[in-house]
C-alpha cells in the first residue's frame, strides 16, 4: 500500500541526489525546465529500489549536450535522432530526453519523431499512467496529469489515453502491461485488459528480437506468473509462444490428469524458489526459468487416452526439446541460451526412475555427464517438477534427490579404481582418445572410431580408471568380438 507522506519524502531524497541536484542547477541556470521522468518517480513512490536516472526537458537535443558536458565525464548522442543525449554524471548513467509529441502510421511501431514543447503532452503519450508522472527539478514539483498517483495506490495498470489509441500506437505496450504487472504486483484495468484482446494480432509488427527482450524482462521479476497469467487471458501470448496455453488440456469425465498448465506454472514460481535459496544475490537465471515454463510443452503433441482411464505423454521430453529448439530460435535467443533449455527440457524426466530403485554408480556418472554443464540448473527443475499435493509422495521424492545429489558430491570426492582419481565427474573421458583408437585398431576417421569411444566411455563410466594398457586391451577384445 502507497504511504503517501512517505513516498513524497523519498521524491525530496531522490531531488537532493548529487547527480539530480548537479543538473537541476545546469538546466536552470539556462533557462530550461528539467524533470525526473516515469520509473524513477514511481519507484521513489512506492519504495522501490532504483537506478535510473530518466530526464525531460524542453531543451533542444544539441542544447542538452552542450549543457551536460561541462558537468559530466563522458556524453553519447545515439539517440540523438529521438531526442535523447546520454551522459555519465558524477559517476552515475543518465538519459536527458527532449519533450515528445510522436505521431504513429499503425504500420510499424517506429514513430514519427516530434519534439513537444509541454511537460503534461509528453507523460500523456506514454505507456501507463504509473509511468507518467514527473518531478520537476529544482522546483521539486510532482506532475500527473492522468492520475498516477491514484493508480498506485489502487495498484493498477491503466494507459494514459484510450488504450485501444495507445496500443494502436505501440503494441509492444501489451507486453510491458503483463510485465510491469509482474514487476509491481498490480492488476491490469480491465479496458485495457479489453484492448489488448482486441489489438493482440497487431504485435506481429513488433520484432522478434523486441518481443523476446520483454519475455525475458518477465522472466526476470520475481514472480513472473501473474504477468503470465495476463499473456495467456488476453491471449496475447498466442502471438510468440502459443506452446503455453495450449498446455491447458481438456479434463474429460473419465480421464483424469493434472492441468499441465498450472503445473507449469507452480513449477516456474518453485524453480525461481530454489534458485534464490541455493543461489542467493545472483542475477535471475533466466535459461532456467524457460526450461521450468517451457517443459511440459511436449505433453498436448503427445498425450493419450488410455482404455482404462489413464493418460499416458510418452516421449514428451524429447518432442518438447524440439518443440522449445524451434520457438526459441523464432523468438531469436542466442545459441548458448537455446542450447541450454533445449537440454534441460530434454533431461528433464532422467530423475524419476531413481526414486523407483537403486541406481548403481554408473548410472549415477551417466546422469551426472549426460547433464553436463547444467547439472545444478537440472537438480532445480528437477526438484521444482515435484507438484503433487501428496504428502508423502512429495516427500519420497526429496528424499531421493538429496540421495542424488549426495552421491553425486562422494564420486567426486572418491579416487582411484573405484573412483575418479583426480577428475571431475562432470569432465569423464575415455583412457584413449580417437588418434589413439585409431592406431590401436589401424582405423581411419569414421563412424567406428566413434562407436569405440562410445565403448571406452562405457567402460569408465561402469568401472572407474582402467588404465591405458587394460583400456586397449579391451579394446581390442571389443573389435575382435564384433568379427
Amino acid at each position: 500500500m502507497l504511504n503517501m507522506a512517505e513516498g513524497l519524502a523519498r521524491l525530496e531524497e531522490l531531488a537532493a541526489h548529487p547527480v539530480v541536484a548537479t543538473l537541476a542547477r545546469v538546466f536552470a541556470d539556462a533557462g530550461r525546465d528539467l524533470a525526473i521522468v516515469g520509473g524513477p518517480v514511481r519507484d521513489a513512490l512506492l519504495g522501490r529500489v532504483t537506478h535510473d536516472f530518466d530526464f525531460t526537458t524542453d531543451a533542444r537535443p544539441d542544447e542538452i549536450l552542450a549543457l551536460v558536458k561541462p558537468v559530466s565525464s563522458v556524453q553519447w548522442d545515439v539517440g540523438r535522432a529521438f531526442g535523447t543525449i546520454g551522459a555519465r554524471v558524477k559517476g552515475e548513467q543518465v538519459e536527458i530526453t527532449t519533450y515528445r509529441a510522436d505521431s504513429y502510421d499503425g504500420v510499424t511501431r517506429k514513430p514519427t519523431v516530434e519534439f513537444g514543447d509541454t511537460l503534461e503532452a509528453d507523460l500523456s503519450r506514454r505507456d501507463f499512467t504509473v509511468n507518467a508522472m514527473a518531478l520537476r527539478v529544482p522546483a521539486r514539483t510532482l506532475v500527473d496529469p492522468t492520475g498516477g498517483v491514484e493508480d498506485l495506490i489502487a495498484g493498477r495498470l491503466r494507459t494514459p489515453i484510450d488504450p485501444a489509441v495507445s496500443f494502436g500506437d505501440d503494441p509492444l505496450r501489451m507486453l510491458r502491461g503483463a510485465r510491469f504487472a509482474s514487476q509491481l504486483d498490480f492488476v491490469v484495468d480491465p479496458d485495457t485488459l479489453d484492448a489488448i484482446r482486441e489489438l493482440r494480432s497487431s504485435l506481429a509488427i513488433v520484432s522478434p528480437e523486441r518481443v523476446q527482450a520483454e519475455l525475458v524482462r518477465l522472466l526476470q521479476t520475481d514472480d513472473p506468473v501473474r504477468g503470465i497469467r495476463v499473456l495467456v487471458e488476453t491471449g496475447l501470448i498466442e502471438e510468440f509462444l502459443p506452446e503455453v496455453p495450449a498446455l491447458r488440456l481438456e479434463v474429460d469425465e473419465h480421464h483424469h490428469h493434472k492441468d499441465v498448465y498450472e503445473h507449469s506454472l507452480t513449477v516456474l514460481r518453485q524453480a525461481i524458489a530454489l534458485e534464490k535459496q541455493r543461489h542467493p544475490d545472483t542475477a535471475p537465471d533466466v535459461p532456467l526459468r524457460l526450461a521450468a515454463l517451457l517443459h511440459d510443452i511436449g505433453k498436448p503433441a503427445t498425450r493419450r487416452l488410455e482404455a482404462g482411464g489413464g493418460v499416458t505423454f510418452h516421449h514428451h521430453d524429447i518432442k518438447g526439446a524440439r518443440m522449445a529448439r524451434k520457438r526459441l530460435q523464432a523468438l531469436r535467443f542466442d545459441a548458448a541460451t537455446t542450447t541450454v533449455v533445449t537440454r534441460l527440457v530434454e533431461l528433464h524426466l532422467r530423475f524419476f526412475g531413481y526414486a523407483e530403485g537403486a541406481w548403481t554408480d554408473a548410472a549415477v556418472r551417466r546422469y551426472v555427464r549426460d547433464a553436463g554443464d547444467e547439472l545444478e540448473r537440472l537438480h532445480i527443475l528437477t526438484r521444482a517438477d515435484v507438484t503433487t499435493r501428496n504428502k508423502r509422495k512429495a516427500q519420497r521424492l526429496a528424499s531421493a534427490y538429496d540421495d542424488i545429489e549426495a552421491r553425486i558430491a562422494a564420486l567426486r570426492e572418491q579416487r582411484g579404481d573405484a573412483g575418479l582419481e583426480q577428475e571431475e565427474i562432470d569432465s569423464i573421458r575415455p583412457e584413449l582418445d580417437g588418434n589413439r583408437i585409431q592406431e590401436v585398431l589401424g582405423l581411419t576417421p569414421g563412424r567406428e572410431v566413434g562407436e569405440a569411444y562410445r565403448f571406452l566411455l562405457e567402460l569408465r563410466l561402469d568401472e572407474g580408471v582402467l588404465g591405458e594398457e587394460e583400456a586397449e586391451k579391451r579394446l581390442r577384445e571389443w573389435w575382435a568380438a564384433r568379427g
